[in-house]
């Protein structure tokens, strides 16, 4: 009976361990600071206020987001060759927003186009050259830190730690 006991105590405590290892604890995750209100990728998908989609098909885009290969056309560049790499511009505050990036998101939740077609119709324009993002990432940071009566000003983004 001690047996059963001890394995029961133990099975859920090594369940959270390995979710608490894969969920909670996870690495410095992309982020930007733009205007007031930091926007950062969330390490796990029930951390986001902010649910974007990808898609294939622009008929099924809410947001349309060209990939230009001039940072000068761009509306938002990522470039990892800057001298100075802020380290504090994703300090933890109450008008932070986590995004994450989801498989099906739900209605009423951006889903993102990205192309490299000049004639798209792009609502946004993004330059990603990094180690650091991915042009999805960058993509759903910048939709995740648009409002739709504001302009996006960036100030500096980083990786959060």
């Amino acid at each position: 009976m001690l047996r059963f006991r001890v394995l029961a105590s133990t099975v859920p405590l090594l369940l959270l361990g390995l979710f608490a290892h894969s969920e909670l604890i996870a690495g410095p995750q992309p982020c930007i600071s733009a205007g007031d209100r930091t926007v950062q990728i969330a390490p796990a998908s029930w951390m986001a206020q902010l649910h974007v989609g990808f898609t294939d098909d622009p008929s099924q885009a809410t947001v349309r987001v060209q990939i230009v290969d001039d940072p000068d056309a761009a509306d938002f560049a990522v470039s990892d060759d800057a001298a100075n790499d802020e380290q504090s511009a994703c300090a933890a505050g109450p008008d932070n927003r986590m995004v994450a990036i989801a498989a099906h998101p739900s209605a009423g939740e951006p889903v993102i186009y990205l192309t490299h077609d000049a004639d798209s119709g792009a609502d946004y324009r993004i330059y990603v050259r990094s180690a650091k993002f991915s042009e999805r990432e960058a993509a759903a940071l910048l939709v995740g830190a648009s409002t739709r009566h504001l302009p996006i000003s960036t100030a500096s983004l980083g990786r959060n730690s």
